[in-house]
């Protein structure tokens, strides 16, 4: 009878967890939002790896886009984008992380535009002057096409195809850079 008592007043002597450590009910709008967007997701395989992909990147995305709605709009523009090009969602974030940080507006000195930093110049080059590059589905379906491109042509080897991205062939900087922050953020096993 001791036993028991005694390992009663032992767990009523731990502490308690702090209260914002403890799991909270996600908001209602963040609720509803999610699971609007849940819906809207054609590219995910069922619903359920829609709910964890973009709940897991939303919140690693958070810090750069404040806003719900704009954040989960981006995850499944670059979730779609990525898989129409036969790329990794998680690696085409890693790119635009390293390029533009989620900035839609970004321009480089250069010229390159938007999210995944797209030159102009592929507007002409398509017979398609009106597409505007900081439209972030625009800018993502330029930036995947290209990437996947050079994957192909690199044969698979992800550092030659990152340079050829950033027309930088030869210079292992920005490709570590990129896979760096794959790794070390962006990553999804």
């Amino acid at each position: 009878m001791q036993l028991p008592r005694l390992l009663l007043l032992a767990l009523l002597a731990l502490p308690l967890p702090a209260a914002d450590s403890l799991p909270q009910a996600p908001e209602p709008e963040l609720r509803t939002l999610l699971q609007r967007t849940v819906a809207e997701a054609d590219s995910f395989s069922d619903r359920f790896e829609a709910e964890v992909w973009l709940l897991d990147m939303s919140t690693r995305l958070t810090r750069y886009l404040p806003d719900h709605a704009e954040r989960l709009n981006l995850l499944r523009t670059v979730h779609r984008e990525a898989n129409k090009a036969g790329l990794r969602p998680d690696l085409v974030l890693a790119v635009i992380h390293a390029e533009s940080r989620f900035d839609r507006f970004a321009i480089s000195p250069v010229g390159a535009q938007g999210m995944m930093q797209v030159m102009p110049f592929w507007k002409a080059e398509l017979g398609r002057p009106q597409d505007n590059l900081t439209d972030n589905a625009t800018n993502l379906r330029y930036g995947c096409t290209i990437l996947s491109y050079y994957l192909k042509r690199e044969k698979g080897d992800l550092s030659r195809a990152l340079a050829r991205y950033n027309g930088s062939l030869g210079q292992y900087r920005y490709p570590s850079k990129v896979i760096g922050l794959w790794h070390d953020f962006w990553y999804v096993k």
